[in-house]
C-alpha cells in the first residue's frame, strides 16, 4: 500500500493548481486521475469548442499558455497546456486510477480505495470539480442525448432540432447546428448576453478590473456578482435568434415519444433533443461523515470542511467567480495550501513529542 502526506483526486485544472503549490512546499503527494492522460476531459467533449476566456485569462499558476494573450484556445489548445503543466512542473499523476471509496482510518489519516490498489494518505484534496455526472430529465428516449455526448453536427441526424438549456454549451452547440438544420432553444428564463470583447479587450479584463472576476463572495462585490444569471458570452446566438434562424421556446415540461410539450402550452415534434442541462454532484463514494449534504453536495466553507486535512477545490463559488474557471482556481488552491502545511506543521510536533 502507498501512502503520501496528500492525495489529490483529480488531475484537472484544479488538481493541478494545487499540485503545483504542494510541489513548491515539498510535500509528498499524488494526484489520482481517472482518465488515459491528462487534459482528456477537454479532448472529450465537442469537436468545435472554444472557450470564452482568452489564453490570457486561461492558465494555471505559474505557466502562462502559449500564443497571443487575447486569442481564444480550443479544447485541444487546452488539453495540450495541461499536459505541458505537468511534464514542466513534473507533477505525480497516477492515470487510469478511479477512486471507488474515500473513508477515514484509525490515527487520522484516509483510506483511497482505487482501481489500482489502496492509497493511504494524511491529508486528503477533492478536485474533481462539479461537472461530474450529466444531469438528464427522466424518461428519455434513445434519439435524445446530453450535451456530454455530444461531438458535431453530422453525428446528429434530423433536421428539426430541440436544444434544451440556455447556457454557454446549449448556445454554441444550438449555433452549430443551425448552420444547415431547423434549431429551436429551450430556456427558462430570460437570456442574458455579453460581448467576448468590449473596446478591444476580453470581457473578463474588464471583469477583473472591476474587482468582480475574483471577489469573495461574502463581498460586497461578490455578493451582488453571485445573484446574477450566468449569461452566454458572445453574440452568435443573439443574431440567430434575431435573424430567425434560431426559434427560441420556454421551458419543456414534458417529452412524449419525440412531442415536446412546452410552458407556454405549446406542443412540437423534434427529430432529436440535446439536453444541456447541466450536471449533478457524484459524492457517493465519500464514505465520510459530514463530508457531504444529505442531498449530495459537499459540505465546506471557502474549501475546508469539518474533517480535519479534507478539502475541496475548483467548484463553483468555493470562494468566487473564477473558482470553477482555470483563471482562479489557483486562488483558491493556494488559500488551502496554508491550512494543508500547518496541519503538516502540527502532525511533525505532535509526531515528536
Amino acid at each position: 500500500m502507498k501512502s503520501y502526506e496528500a492525495a489529490i483526486i483529480g488531475g484537472g485544472q484544479a488538481g493541478l493548481a494545487m499540485g503545483y503549490f504542494l510541489k513548491k512546499e515539498k510535500v509528498s503527494f499524488v494526484i489520482i486521475e481517472k482518465n488515459a492522460d491528462v487534459g482528456d476531459s477537454w479532448r472529450q467533449r465537442y469537436h468545435s469548442l472554444v472557450l470564452f476566456t482568452p489564453r490570457q485569462y486561461s492558465s494555471l499558476p505559474g505557466l502562462q499558455m502559449r500564443g497571443p494573450s487575447e486569442d481564444f484556445p480550443t479544447k485541444n489548445d487546452m488539453a495540450e497546456y495541461l499536459n505541458d503543466y505537468v511534464k514542466h512542473f513534473d507533477l505525480p499523476v497516477m492515470l487510469n486510477t478511479n477512486v471507488s471509496k474515500l473513508s477515514k482510518v484509525p490515527g487520522g489519516s484516509f483510506m483511497l480505495e482505487t482501481s489500482r490498489g489502496k492509497i493511504q494518505a494524511q491529508q486528503v484534496i477533492i478536485a474533481s470539480g462539479a461537472f461530474q455526472k450529466p444531469f438528464i430529465p427522466k424518461g428519455m428516449n434513445p434519439f435524445q442525448l446530453h450535451s456530454s455526448e455530444y461531438r458535431s453536427p453530422q453525428e446528429i441526424p434530423g433536421e428539426e432540432i430541440l436544444v434544451v438549456g440556455g447556457g454557454n454549451s446549449g448556445a454554441q452547440i444550438a449555433a452549430e447546428l443551425a448552420k444547415d438544420r431547423k434549431v429551436t432553444i429551450a430556456v427558462g428564463h430570460r437570456l442574458k448576453f455579453l460581448p467576448l470583447t468590449f473596446f478591444g479587450k476580453s470581457i473578463f479584463y474588464w471583469l477583473d478590473k472591476l474587482g468582480l472576476l475574483f471577489a469573495g463572495k461574502d463581498t460586497m462585490k461578490g455578493s451582488w456578482f453571485q445573484k446574477q444569471k450566468d449569461p452566454i458570452f458572445g453574440k452568435e446566438l443573439k443574431m440567430l435568434i434575431k435573424n430567425r434562424e434560431i426559434d427560441v421556446k420556454p421551458k419543456v415540461l414534458k417529452v412524449i415519444d419525440k412531442e415536446v410539450l412546452f410552458e407556454d402550452g405549446s406542443r412540437r415534434k423534434f427529430e432529436n433533443i440535446i439536453w444541456s442541462t447541466g450536471f449533478i454532484p457524484s459524492y457517493n463514494w465519500i464514505h465520510i461523515k459530514g463530508a457531504v449534504s444529505t442531498d449530495g453536495k459537499p459540505l465546506h466553507k471557502r474549501g475546508m470542511t469539518e474533517i480535519e486535512g479534507l478539502y475541496y477545490l475548483g467548484l463553483p463559488w468555493q470562494y468566487q467567480r473564477g473558482s470553477a474557471l482555470i483563471c482562479g482556481v489557483g486562488k483558491d488552491a493556494e488559500y488551502l495550501l496554508g491550512a494543508i502545511l500547518s496541519k503538516r506543521k502540527n502532525s511533525r510536533v505532535i509526531n515528536t513529542i
